[in-house]
């Protein structure tokens, strides 16, 4: 019995430490809840961050208990989203063409967390 609670508590363990998902996630955060409502200054001031993040998310190896080769893909659309979030920043595109990339990275980042939660609930 106790093998099997440390199993269970060591591979959630392995999955909530992803430290450039959460690196990822701590600018995301602090990035669209404000665009949410229309405050895009974050953004604006973050968006190379936001970038170097992803970048730095799908460079780092992906720790046990995640599939590589389901999420990969996505990080790099994510990539490509962040991407184009610093292109519209560094040209001035107006806040709803900023808001739109946003909330497309945001949606992103959150099909790789349901890939994520489905890998975990489809081991047990």
């Amino acid at each position: 019995m106790s093998i099997v609670i440390m199993t269970v508590i060591n591979s959630f363990a392995q999955k909530s430490d992803w430290k450039e998902m959460h690196d990822f996630h701590a600018v995301m955060s602090k990035t669209f809840h404000p665009a949410e409502e229309n405050n895009l200054q974050p953004v604006k001031d973050s968006a190379r961050v936001l970038l170097a993040k992803a970048k730095a998310w799908q460079a780092s190896r992906v720790p046990e208990g995640y599939d590589a080769k389901s999420i990969q893909p996505i990080l790099k659309k994510l990539i490509a989203e962040c991407e184009i979030i610093r292109d519209d920043v560094k040209s001035g595109k107006p806040d709803a063409d900023i808001k739109k990339a946003i909330t497309q990275a945001h949606e992103t980042f959150h099909e790789i967390m349901e890939k994520c939660r489905k890998e975990e609930s489809e081991k047990h």
